[in-house]
């Protein structure tokens, strides 16, 4: 029987303000960045102190062979990340020269922007030579993943909720991308596709059908939204509408309590830590509206036992 292991993706961040620029750069795939955006975000990598990103995925590896060892199916679970260490490709040749045959590869983002994850499966195949890999592309309607994020949003819903004596609505978020990255091209465009396949980018859809199935799972939400948040400061426009312009829609209609979950991010970062915690509650404040956050997934045992099944599906694609 071929050696199997698991590859959880995800991308990446780095341990120390000072490492700041060279990750911006591989974000960006050396391209120069204005030295105020390399500022903005040392700035906020300072405020929260340092992002917990890789400890936290790294944990997560660890839930996820605990759930395939508990069964029956116990194989390796490795981390590789496409901005920092360890790097993919990396990780991909010590898989190799541990002597896996064949991977399961889960990016821990998913919902599916095929520029994006596009990017960590080229990485991971450049590097796999004849380890044979499966890869899951999206798995944003899995209903494990949807659990899991409704198990953390009904008690933070109740606490404020109690608080208030009313029920509470909810906004949730995903990561922005460029528009240019999920705009439809023509099969006959000029020049190379900014992604394989036909058709439309899925990540915008991705995001909200996800946001849908946690909702359904969580019916004491009287009413709920969606926005994207954490645009770039460069690459021309991102795709919308932002939280900010949200949140004031929202103050208009006389909301005052509001929870905002984060459904495209699997753990605490930056874009957590300081993006929704930092800004996005001052500028709730500002609008006169209490905003709360449940707690991230994290090492959730519910999201573990959702990668597992994920990775076992692969294994039986082989």
């Amino acid at each position: 029987m071929a050696k199997q292991a698991v590859l959880l993706l995800a991308h990446g961040t780095p341990e120390t303000v000072e490492q700041v620029p060279e990750y911006l750069r591989n974000v960006v795939s050396g391209r120069p960045l204005p030295q105020s955006v390399i500022e903005e975000i040392q700035h906020r990598y300072a405020a929260i102190g340092r992002s917990p990103l890789t400890e936290i995925t790294l944990q997560q590896a660890r839930r996820v062979e605990h759930q395939l060892a508990a069964g029956g199916s116990p194989v390796p679970v490795y981390v590789g990340m496409r901005n920092w260490r360890p790097y993919i490709p990396e990780v991909v040749r010590q898989m190799r020269a541990d002597g896996v045959e064949e991977a399961a590869v889960i990016c821990m983002a998913p919902q599916n922007s095929r520029t994006s994850v596009g990017l960590y499966r080229r990485a991971v195949e450049a590097e796999a030579g004849g380890l044979r890999v499966g890869f899951v592309e999206s798995w944003a309607q899995h209903p494990l993943l949807a659990e899991a994020f409704a198990e953390r949003l009904r008690p933070a819903l109740a606490r404020l909720s109690v608080a208030t004596g009313a029920p509470v609505p909810v906004l949730f978020t995903a990561h922005s991308v460029p528009c240019r990255t999920v705009q439809t091209q023509p099969s006959d465009a000029a020049g190379p596709r900014l992604w394989p396949g036909q058709g439309a980018d899925p990540y915008a859809e991705d995001a909200k059908r996800t946001a849908s199935l946690v909702a359904a799972r969580v019916p004491e939400i009287p009413r709920w939204w969606f926005a994207f948040q954490s645009q770039g400061a460069s690459g021309g426009p991102w795709i919308g509408p932002t939280v900010e312009e949200t949140l004031s829609a929202i103050a208009a209609e006389g909301v005052k309590d509001l929870v905002l979950q984060p459904i495209g991010f699997l753990c605490d970062h930056v874009e957590i830590l300081y993006d929704v915690d930092i800004l996005f509650r001052q500028h709730a404040d500002k609008l006169g509206i209490r905003l709360e956050r449940p707690e991230s997934l994290n090492d959730s045992v519910t999201l573990a036992k959702a990668v597992a099944e994920l990775a076992l599906r692969e294994f039986n694609g082989f």
